[in-house]
């Protein structure tokens, strides 16, 4: 069965992704033909929210329960499977007509490797594979991030092939940026061993954990960053977070929830007791915006491509816009992949080279010590 995948040009393929934000999951079914340059097709993407319950649930994995983990990783393998075959009614598909469904999972830990010990990271991504292909009946790849850790690498970023696939434009420095719960950044250049990738920090994983306190749970973000604009900048609690060291690192870098998540949220909060939350939420969309900025900036992009939740925030958007004046700010959605679906595409295009034996990560990006074949691939039956 997997070897006539070697041969094949035109693949239709679900792309799975539940973000750091742990707020849904993006389902998108996608028409991909293979070539250089790959030609794309997003037929139909949905953004299924979870329920309280579920983003509760998801929050108390990050504590590392393992008995918690475990069940979870069943409960989520149901979840993405309900959300495969809906995305696949939806786009009027029939089941037997995907190839695979590219599920990247729920990251619950993510541990970078330490410096100068390349095979000292680990990473965690839940939502178990093996559900999903029962329950729809459907190849499923999945686990990408470890075949690139176990070649030495961060583990992430992930979707800079897929960028330089998508978005690379000769004679031109493009900038793809996604802010999810961590805002991430790919530069692309002429070849793509030359194209770089890295973390540059957070996105909106604290905004979003200040906005829950002080909602006690009844909010999960700041709708259009409407909060944060009523705010005043904090300039010297900006000067202090942006102190952090891992600001200070060079790529390859990538970091998670393990360092701007609750904990550092729940410190942020003790120590800006004196200061209004639309005050704390203000200074956070900026230490957003100005980290992306300043890591950015030192490449000189002529175009900035925007993606994820973050995207839709104009108060944050219009921090970016002013930080990088010169640099054309446009959205993803201009090229025909919704904000929210830009990730979903992503891995479905890493699933499709997963199917057809390509390498999927880029070692410039993520400093592993070669290309690999990422995924793992699990039978239906």
């Amino acid at each position: 069965m997997l070897s006539e995948f070697a041969k094949k040009d035109c693949f239709q393929i679900v792309g799975l992704m539940s973000g750091t934000s742990h707020d849904g999951v993006d389902a998108a079914v996608v028409e991909i033909k293979a070539g250089n340059p790959i030609e794309l097709k997003v037929i139909k993407h949905i953004h299924i929210p979870y329920d309280r319950t579920l983003r509760d649930a998801i929050r108390h994995a990050f504590a590392g329960d393992t008995e918690h983990i475990c069940r979870l990783n069943f409960t989520l393998g149901e979840v993405f499977s309900r959300a495969a075959l809906k995305v696949i009614a939806l786009a009027g598909v029939n089941t037997k007509d995907i190839d695979c469904i590219a599920s990247h999972g729920q990251t619950i830990c993510h541990v970078p490797p330490k410096s100068g010990r390349k095979h000292s990271g680990s990473t965690l991504q839940i939502g178990e594979s093996a559900v999903i292909a029962q329950r729809t009946g459907i190849i499923t790849v999945s686990g990408f991030r470890t075949k690139d850790m176990a070649a030495g690498g961060e583990g992430a970023p992930l979707v800079p092939l897929a960028d330089y696939l998508l978005f690379k434009k000769s004679g031109a420095t493009r900038a793809v940026l996604n802010i999810g719960g961590m805002a991430n950044v790919t530069i692309l250049r002429e070849r793509p061993q030359d194209t770089i990738a890295f973390d540059t920090g957070p996105g909106n994983s604290l905004m979003d954990e200040v906005v829950r306190h002080f909602s006690h749970g009844k909010k999960t973000f700041d709708k259009n960053g409407s909060m944060a604009k009523k705010g005043r900048l904090n300039e010297d609690f900006l000067h202090e977070l942006l102190a952090h060291p891992y600001y200070k690192r060079r790529p390859p870098k990538s970091t998670g929830r393990e360092l701007f998540g609750t904990r550092m949220a729940e410190d942020i909060i003790s120590r800006c007791r004196h200061l209004p939350h639309w005050d704390i939420l203000s200074t956070l969309a900026h230490l957003t915006a100005r980290s992306i900025a300043k890591s950015i900036a030192p490449y000189k992009p002529d175009e900035l491509i925007a993606a994820g939740g973050g995207s839709k925030n104009p108060f944050l958007m219009d921090i970016l816009r002013e930080l990088l004046q010169g640099v054309r700010l446009s959205n993803i959605s201009e090229y025909g992949i919704d904000a929210e679906a830009k990730e979903a595409v992503c891995f479905a295009i890493l699933g499709m080279r997963t199917l057809k034996r390509m390498p999927g990560n880029l070692p410039s990006a993520t400093g592993a010590e070669r290309e690999v074949i990422l995924g793992e691939i699990t039978l239906p039956n």
